[in-house]
């Protein structure tokens, strides 16, 4: 007989452990397959806290010198037990669940053939809410509590997580359903079966543990052991000679990508749950979702545990109707999946674009303007082109590293007071990376929920202050000034629901800002402003002033936008900008030489006499990358004529700059094709 699993449950206080068991004890015991611990403790019968059997100090002691305990330890003035008798439970078969201390794990868990740790978690906020409702601690007490650091168990051991963040109904059926997932272990197989890229498993159909016939239907499962898991699609399998009753079996490629060795003990559950299957169908059905709806819903999606189909048809309805008190419900159960950074500084700023204006490389000069001034720290990440010819990260990459570690980016801000990094391996959301996958090949996009993504992302990243920036026009994200304007509004919304402060701001969007239009190019535009040289283009500079100016003016020093611009013209003009932008630089890895211009030019010159009436900024960067932007920093676009400048015929509206002759001809080919200058 295979023996059954020790089940010891550990967890924060507040997390609701013994609520949980108390539940289980109802449901599970009565089917006799299994047994909830009665721990032995030196506290009185009768007192508060868990049914226990009393013992004197004396009494446990001797007890455990004559070896009555399978475990013993101490903990907050008391000694624990938990009886010798439970292994005999054990050996025939039944599961053992006991609720104890992470100081015993390894102890434990050597000591047992079958070791399962339940880990019920909380959000912080709910652990605060329970502990203060018991009445015990209040204040700074419950705070230090939380922030108690415990000592994480040994590797290699299974571990089942129960996350009690809603009601005690819902909390009991998920450790329930922890408890069952776990105890009924499959062995792994692995089949002669190739199921491409879709994960496949076959159950039995006659199961030792399991009904395979349970798990068929919409959805999927996941199946986890060893510190390893996948979700796969499930099918059954009569075939006995193939799979052992006890037995799960893998297609070839889920094997591979699990990694884990045939005979390995795996669990399996359903997926998703129902409480968020319920959300999701209420929000296909055009409902309003309240914040922890969304929070069930968003982590059974980042935990696979729906087709990619209902995602995508859950993300399509989100993207029709998302009211303003959703985008804030969905920036805050955002912020839970990601990893907090905190700043020793009060403020902490940040600054966003939404994009799509070729040039206006504003962030190069704003960023070291504020590092310049001294007053908050601005650890600025930002991210890389996907349709443009230059983001902010690959600017920056032609003049140093952007690749950092959160260690190197702490020291870099250590240092310089800012930073300008790329965000993949910083600011990670993991909400993104699922959401991503669907949304972009499908081409779903909606503003409103970018503005839940931008702003938790700035949370975790521990701001505390975000300026945005909103550029509206025919060719932008936002068409107009009133869409722009409601947008900032919102912004500003979620901001204050996340406790940030937030400025949005609708700009002019309508033509390129500045000249360079790829990596190199724009770095160059950046060092002209820096400089103070009259060459430096005079919009980039006036954005650049007014989004620094707004920044500084949340100095208490300053106190006024007035003031925070003025101080920004100084700070350039005196070219202390310019030696902070330098310390950036260094700080994060200097590239020297670094990358400038392709020196292949091909000029674009006017074919007829008239005033510039405008400037197509994306016809003009898909010329950019065609000659090569933004993976060769070298190659871009520098435009040499702007918006109501009179040109003659054969005056140069454009010089393309590449690497490579042929990414020049083709950036060449395509540039005779585009009506890039309208020319009246």
């Amino acid at each position: 007989m295979r023996p059954g699993t020790f089940f010891f449950v550990v967890g924060p206080s507040g997390g609701g452990k013994d609520t949980l068991i108390d539940g289980a004890r109802q449901v599970l015991e009565p089917t006799g397959r299994y047994v909830f611990a009665r721990r032995v403790i030196t506290r009185p019968a009768g007192s508060a806290g868990e049914a226990h059997e009393a013992a004197t100090e004396a009494g446990f002691a001797a007890r455990e010198a004559a070896g009555d305990f399978l475990i013993s330890w101490g903990a907050h003035g008391l000694r624990y037990g938990l009886p010798r008798e439970l292994v005999t439970a054990i050996e025939s078969g039944r599961h053992v669940i006991a609720n104890g201390s992470r100081a015993v794990i390894a102890e434990l868990a050597a000591r047992l053939p079958r070791f399962v740790i339940v880990d019920v978690t909380a959000p912080a906020e709910i652990l605060a809410a329970r502990i203060a409702g018991r009445g015990r601690e209040q204040g700074s007490a419950i705070e230090n509590r939380l922030a108690r650091k415990v000592e994480p168990w040994p590797a290699g051991i299974r571990t089942v997580t129960v996350c009690n963040d809603q009601s005690p109904e819902t909390g009991i059926e998920r450790f329930i359903a922890a408890l069952e997932s776990a105890a009924n272990t499959l062995r792994l197989r692995r089949l002669p079966v190739f199921a491409g890229r879709a994960h496949c498993a076959w159950l039995p159909a006659k199961g030792e543990f399991v009904n395979g016939f349970d798990y068929l239907g919409p959805g999927r499962i996941e199946i986890s052991g060893a510190g390893a898991s996948i979700r796969s699609d499930i099918q059954v399998a009569d075939l006995p000679a193939a799979l052992a009753p006890d037995e799960i079996g893998l297609s070839s490629e889920a094997f591979a990508e699990l990694g884990l060795a045939e005979g390995t003990e795996v669990s399996i559950r359903r997926t998703p749950s129902p409480e968020s299957r319920a959300a999701l169908t209420r929000k296909i059905q055009g409902g309003a979702l309240t914040e922890a709806q969304y929070h069930t819903l968003i982590r059974d999606i980042v935990e696979s545990r729906y087709p990619d189909g209902e995602v995508a048809a859950f993300l399509v309805a989100a993207t029709q109707k998302l009211g303003d008190d959703e985008v804030v419900s969905l920036a805050r159960v955002r912020t839970r999946f990601a990893q907090q950074i905190s700043w020793s500084d009060k403020i902490v700023v940040d600054k966003h674009s939404m994009g799509g204006i070729p040039g206006s490389r504003i962030t190069l000069i704003v960023v070291p303007i504020v590092a310049a001034h001294g007053a908050f720290l601005m650890p600025k990440t930002s991210s890389r082109a996907i349709t443009s010819a230059a983001g902010t990260a690959d600017a920056m990459e032609a003049l140093a590293d952007v690749e950092l570690t959160p260690a190197e980016l702490r020291a870099c801000v250590e240092k310089a007071r800012a930073c300008i990094a790329w965000n993949g391996r910083l600011n990670h959301s993991v909400v993104d990376d699922v959401m991503n996958a669907i949304t972009r090949p499908l081409g779903i996009d909606s503003n409103r929920w970018s503005v839940a993504s931008i702003l938790s992302k700035k949370k975790t990243a521990g701001s505390t202050h975000v300026i945005v920036d909103l550029p509206y026009g025919p060719r932008a994200k936002l068409k107009s000034q009133e869409e722009a304007a409601e947008l900032a509004a919102l912004f500003e919304t979620v901001g204050r629901g996340l406790g940030l402060v937030v400025e949005a701001f609708p700009t002019d969007g309508t033509r390129p800002i500045g000249r360079g239009i790829g990596p190199a190019l724009e770095c160059r535009d950046v060092a002209w402003a820096l400089d103070n040289d009259p060459q430096a283009p005079a919009d980039l500079v006036a954005k650049a002033l007014f989004f620094a100016g707004r920044i500084l003016a949340w100095d208490p020093a300053l106190g006024s936008v007035e003031a925070g611009r003025a101080r920004a013209e100084e700070l350039l003009r005196s070219g202390a900008a310019r030696t902070a932008f330098e310390r950036i630089v260094d700080a994060q890895g200097r590239h020297n030489p670094p990358v400038v211009p392709g020196l292949l030019v091909h000029t674009v010159r006017a074919e007829t006499a008239g005033t510039v009436a405008e400037i197509d900024g994306w016809a003009v960067a898909g010329i950019a990358r065609r000659a090569g932007a933004p993976f060769d920093k070298a190659a871009g676009i520098d435009l040499r004529r702007g918006v109501g400048d009179k040109v003659a015929v054969g005056d140069p509206l454009f010089a393309i700059h590449a690497s490579a002759s042929s990414d020049l001809d083709e950036a060449r080919a395509l540039a005779a094709e585009s009506a890039c200058f309208v020319i009246r």
